[in-house]
């Protein structure tokens, strides 16, 4: 039986996720790196307050104590970074439907990097999957004669960002406070430069477009922690098919809010990863089904791993 609170909080997070594009809209007058020097900023600022009142200082900071975790944590910084970036140039420049494009091929990158850095084995339908997922953005780079950089750039990203998160032993929490720490200086002196440099853009907003952008830091964190916290409660497969919320809410966006065009190519190639994240689906329902059948069979098992 599916977990109903897990439920509503993997569908908060990955529906906040998708709709992230109207969000950044209020800001297109801003400087992309301008407004994520800030969104750093306020997001550091704002996990930070969350750990100290939830009394998780010294949890978070004896991460850092490890050397191999403070490197993987600052691999993973650079990673959101570059991934947060992406999103806001591609929204920003009117490429919503090229960004939500890049996280439907993200589960399928999941799996090649699965298959590359991990050796985990794939089945009849993963293979299929990435096939017809191949097809689908060849087809585009055919239409348009360039590659999709934007929608590689945010699934390639963010795929590796998910290698990270594999690798390093961190809950969420302390993973997103050192992934925003580590990037706050970097922000900072950028904000330093425009100021020095005359090349504030944020002076261009409204009071209420400012008091939006200081809630930045609140609209980041907190679909990550539902996230972590729906990840807890769901099974992999149920994961896999919500997830698809987020891309389908950027994709209305960029069609119906934004106006941006859809080719003939783009209904092809869209239909080619719509394809292969069925088949994805698939196999994830057909492995979760035969795990906990294996559970069913093998109750030591099972209370092994409940305990």
């Amino acid at each position: 039986m599916t977990d109903r609170k897990g439920l509503w909080y993997a569908f908060l997070a990955y529906a906040g996720w998708g709709l992230l594009p109207a969000y950044w809209n209020i800001f297109e007058r801003m400087s992309p790196y301008e407004l994520l020097s800030y969104r750093m900023v306020f997001s550091a600022l704002t996990i930070w307050a969350w750990v100290a009142m939830a009394r998780r200082t010294q949890s978070v900071a004896s991460v850092m104590r490890d050397g191999r975790r403070a490197r993987w944590m600052a691999l993973g910084s650079l990673m959101i970074t570059i991934n947060w970036l992406t999103f806001i140039v591609a929204v920003n420049t009117g490429h919503v439907v090229e960004s939500s494009l890049g996280y439907y091929i993200n589960p399928i990158v999941n799996v090649i990097f699965g298959l590359l850095l991990f050796r985990e084995r794939l089945d009849a339908w993963q293979w299929g999957a990435l096939l017809v997922a191949g097809l689908g953005v060849a087809i585009m780079i055919a239409a348009y004669g360039q590659v999709p950089w934007l929608a590689l750039s945010l699934s390639g990203s963010f795929g590796l960002y998910g290698v990270v998160k594999k690798r390093v032993e961190a809950d969420a929490v302390q993973s997103l406070t050192w992934e925003t720490t580590l990037a706050l200086p970097l922000a900072v002196a950028y904000l330093v430069f425009t100021f020095t440099a005359h090349r504030v853009t944020v002076t261009q907003l409204a009071g209420w477009q400012m008091a939006m952008l200081a809630l930045s830091g609140v609209l980041t964190a907190l679909p990550l922690l539902l996230f972590a916290m729906a990840a807890k409660r769901l099974h992999l497969a149920t994961l896999g098919m919500v997830q698809y919320i987020s891309p389908t809410l950027q994709l209305v966006i960029g069609l119906f809010v934004d106006r941006e065009p859809f080719t003939r190519a783009d209904a092809i190639g869209f239909s080619c990863i719509w394809m292969a994240l069925i088949l994805y689906t698939f196999s994830l329902i057909r492995t979760e089904r035969r795990f906990r059948r294996c559970l069913a069979d093998d109750p030591a098992l099972h209370k092994a791993l409940k305990g």
